[in-house]
């Protein structure tokens, strides 16, 4: 284990700034739901209220677990582990998988949390590239070279964070084939399946594809419920078993308001209602953001995201990523996401799943804050 703790960087800004300031476009998610958008029977609104606040079961309820399950092919309830959102769902499973001397393997960019996890527990992470002049499309041939007799993990995001971009046929069979040769884990952060732009169907789950396989899921991105705090793990029952062990060190369980809320969340009718209300916010969202970019000049330049409701924009300014992060949250009141927060500087992540007058107003201020920086 490192002896030089490596805070999260990503987070500890929002956690320091994304309620302080009058517009935060940092969020990777759509605008979240109220609980009477997502509870429309008054009886069942009613129920909820009586519930006595108990443990539930510290692995999922079962309802949930089963609806989880539908999403993918083949699986059981026994191969899902609800935990407190994704975060929960990565943090553990880093820690059951890695073993001194074992190495791990991140696409970037991306979320950071599975680096800095193995770069705390001892593990310098090892980076698989997307290509920016390739659409964001993985780098094949540095998949060979990363990926050695030494690893254990293989982590990938898709669709991606911070991107959007969503992994093709060829990529997914060249990243089992390399897992396969030295017997790795592949890990996908599959969050944003269900926000995609061109397709109302959902992008397919790495899940299946290989023995050693673990999906990851929540429903703070697609389904507009982060406040729940619920995600999950799908993988092998011997794996999922593990992994729970060491949920029982950290929060024991997720809600049982939570497990409820989630388990309503994906009645079939339900769900689809919640993703064609998220394509919504995504389609509109990103027009608007389009548009916006056009009439920059040439200041920030974006390759079209597949899914998500963030873009990834470079721009063309001499100056630090978080530091224009940290003058538009002191000029401007607006805050968005500091490249260099997902390994590449000269990059901002700008969110757009958001109320039309709220994100206009939010990008007029961007705008207004570079202007002022002469």
């Amino acid at each position: 284990m490192s002896d030089k703790f490596q805070p999260f960087e990503l987070e500890r800004m929002m956690s320091k700034w994304e309620h302080r300031v009058e517009y935060n476009l940092s969020e990777s998610g759509v605008h979240p739901l109220s609980m009477r958008e997502l509870v429309e029977d008054q009886d069942e609104l009613e129920q909820l209220i009586s519930t006595s606040l108990n443990y539930p079961q510290t692995n999922g309820t079962l309802e949930l677990r089963q609806r989880i399950a539908a999403l993918y092919a083949d699986a059981k309830p026994e191969n899902i582990l609800v935990t407190n959102g994704c975060a929960e769902a990565n943090f553990n499973t880093v820690r059951t998988l890695m073993q001194p001397g074992d190495e791990i393997v991140v696409m970037t960019p991306n979320y950071a949390q599975i680096w800095g996890i193995a770069e705390n527990l001892g593990h310098p992470p090892r980076a698989l590239p997307l290509i920016e002049n390739g659409g964001w499309s993985l780098d094949l041939e540095a998949l060979q070279n990363v990926v050695s007799e030494k690893t254990k993990l293989i982590a990938v995001c898709t669709p991606n964070n911070p991107t959007g971009y969503i992994l093709k046929q060829d990529e997914i069979d060249a990243l089992v084939a390399a897992a396969d040769r030295v017997g790795a884990w592949l890990l996908a952060d599959e969050v944003y399946a269900g926000t995609e732009h061109a397709s109302d169907e959902v992008t397919p789950s790495l899940w299946g594809r290989y023995d050693r396989v673990i999906a990851m899921g929540s429903l703070s991105k697609a389904y507009a419920l982060p406040g729940l705090r619920i995600g999950w793990v799908v993988a092998p029952e011997e794996m999922v078993d593990d992994i729970w062990a060491r949920m029982e060190y950290t929060t024991i369980c997720a809600t049982l308001l939570s497990n409820k809320l989630a388990a309503i969340a994906l009645r079939p009718e339900v769900r689809s209602k919640l993703l064609n209300r998220t394509r919504e916010y995504v389609r509109g969202g990103y027009k608007i953001l389009e548009e916006w970019v056009d009439e920059q000049d040439g200041i920030f330049q974006v390759i079209p995201p597949e899914a998500a409701a963030i873009a990834f924009l470079r721009y063309k300014l001499e100056i630090n990523s978080t530091q224009l992060v940290e003058h538009l949250i002191q000029d401007t009141s607006v805050f968005v996401a500091p490249g260099d927060h997902f390994g590449l500087d000269g990059f901002l992540r700008v969110s757009y799943g958001l109320p039309t007058d709220y994100l206009r107003e939010g990008l007029s201020r961007i705008h207004a804050g570079v202007q002022s920086l002469g």
